[in-house]
């Protein structure tokens, strides 16, 4: 399995909700802890807690893996993922939008990765960009649903290793 995949995630927002929009105004902080939490379980390795951000129905896809269907996948993921001693992922959101209605959002912004290659068993290191789409919970928590993150890196470019 090829972990070139880059986490998404939340954080430094800008929210773009209507006047008369149904999204409470603490949406957005509430958004920006999310994202400082994820990005330290990210440091922490916690596999769990990562996983804990997607819901049960969520989408993963990341560059040179298969998309993973569902909260148990994802987790198989992240577990492995998280799991290398190499791993160091940090992403910031540039945008976040939430929906008028205030029951769905969604956050673009850029990560840097370092990890394991899993050919040469080097630590390599990736960048790109990722969207990841929210849908509030009907306990008023936020959970990803579809997690999308692209490699800057052209398909089969060399990935900056350290030999």
């Amino acid at each position: 399995m090829n972990f070139r995949y880059a986490a998404s995630a939340l954080c430094a927002c800008v929210i773009f909700a209507a006047p008369g929009s149904h999204a409470a105004p603490d949406d957005a902080q509430t958004i920006r802890q999310i994202e400082e939490n994820w990005n330290r379980e990210y440091a922490a390795r916690d596999a769990a807690k990562v996983t804990a951000h997607y819901a049960a129905d969520a989408t993963l896809m990341g560059p040179g893996m298969a998309p993973s269907h569902g909260k148990e996948a994802i987790g198989k993921v992240l577990k492995e993922m998280t799991a290398d001693p190499a791993l160091s992922l940090k992403f910031h959101a540039s945008r976040v939008e939430i929906a008028k209605a205030g029951d769905m959002a969604y956050t673009e912004g850029t990560y840097v990765m370092t990890m394991t290659n899993p050919v040469t068993r080097q630590p390599m290191s990736d960048k790109g960009s990722y969207v990841t789409i929210y849908r509030k919970q009907a306990d008023g928590s936020w959970k990803a649903i579809s997690d999308i993150a692209t490699s800057e890196n052209p398909p089969g470019a060399p990935q900056n290793s350290k030999r």
